[in-house]
């Protein structure tokens, strides 16, 4: 990009996951479009040497510069991708480089804002930059990351968080959402949603809202426990009670309990609620369907209990969720829950 704009220096090393680092410059090349080549950004991919990184995917990426070319320039902005591996009990688990984190840490000091992709969080929580802050990142390491830096007050529901000047992100997808949100800041929200048409994102999402979905929920390690949560997703408009749940497994409700708990880390009520919980928020981003056909599609059954479950859940109501996040596109009507009239 120009060399006229505020400067970004993205962190390369091996292992690095791949959209980390090419989801942002993306964000800010569509910038150029909508306030000119005299303005937006200049991104730089700096690396410990000028050799080819080779990210997670395998994929090898040319470093613009080296953290050493990179001495005396301030930076406007540092974005500092992660990399996870997996364990031996097959978790993932964030990486961070001690190599990396210091020259992360060199960086910091002179930089304007410093944010991080996903479990890029990790290298900075490493570099001593999220003490005493909060932060997020992605739902799969939070537990890791408050447990390897408890000075951090780690929150692993919003997409990005912003504590002064510094921000954090979480999914990977979540990148694009922080890199509008840098935009915003610097150029205004009106732009930040005339990029965000140009990536097709209908909705520039706030920070506040969760990255949690039931799908995202922890892998079953049982077929029994898959087998179960697929019955709640295949029949969330019926009957599913702990005792209904516990006669189609066959078990007690004391054993479903413990499955649940083993398992998927919760009780099979609250995982049943968070499962039509997510339905209903499906259906009020993409229909205009009334609450009432909501709640009966979503087996809440009426409209007051699914509010209850909404403030419980998300804190906040399902009128608010979709004045929030209603997509301004009308999509096809989603099978089971037919379309109400516009207006209701």
């Amino acid at each position: 990009m120009n060399s006229t704009g505020r400067l970004v220096v993205v962190v390369l090393f091996d292992g690095v996951d791949l959209l980390d680092v090419t989801g942002p410059p993306e964000v800010f090349a569509l910038l150029r479009r909508e306030v000119g080549d005299a303005t937006g950004y200049e991104v730089l991919l700096a690396a410990e040497t000028a050799d080819p990184v080779t990210t997670s995917a395998g994929v090898r990426i040319l470093p613009d510069t080296t953290f050493a070319e990179l001495a005396g320039r301030s930076v406007d902005t540092l974005l500092v991708p992660g990399s996870v591996e997996i364990d031996a009990a097959g978790r993932a688990r964030a990486v961070a480089h001690p190599a990396v984190v210091g020259r992360v840490k060199d960086l910091a000091g002179r930089t304007r804002r410093v944010a991080s992709v996903c479990v890029g969080a990790h290298i900075l929580a490493e570099a001593g930059l999220l003490d005493g802050r909060r932060a997020t990142t992605h739902w799969s390491t939070a537990q890791q990351l408050a447990a390897d830096h408890p000075a951090v007050e780690v929150d692993a529901d919003p997409i990005f968080i912003r504590d002064r000047d510094v921000w954090t992100g979480a999914g990977i997808s979540a990148c694009l959402d922080l890199s509008l949100a840098l935009v915003a800041d610097d150029f205004g929200e009106a732009v930040a949603l005339r990029v965000a048409r140009q990536l097709v994102m209908y909705l520039k999402r706030p920070s506040g809202q969760s990255q949690f979905s039931v799908p995202l929920a922890p892998l079953s390690t049982t077929r029994r426990t898959e087998d179960l949560r697929h019955h709640v997703t295949s029949n969330i408009a019926g009957r599913l009670s702990v005792a209904d749940l516990a006669a189609y497994a066959h078990v007690s409700e004391r054993q479903l309990t413990r499955i649940f708990k083993t398992e998927l880390g919760t009780t099979p009520a609250a995982y049943i609620e968070s499962a039509r919980v997510e339905v209903a928020r499906n259906q009020l981003e993409s229909t205009d369907a009334t609450l009432d056909r909501i709640a009966s599609a979503c087996g809440f059954n009426t409209t007051d209990t699914l509010i209850r479950a909404f403030r419980r859940t998300l804190d906040t109501t399902p009128t608010e969720y979709r004045n929030r996040f209603r997509s301004p596109v009308r999509p096809a009507r989603s099978r089971g829950v037919p379309a109400a009239s516009r207006g209701q």
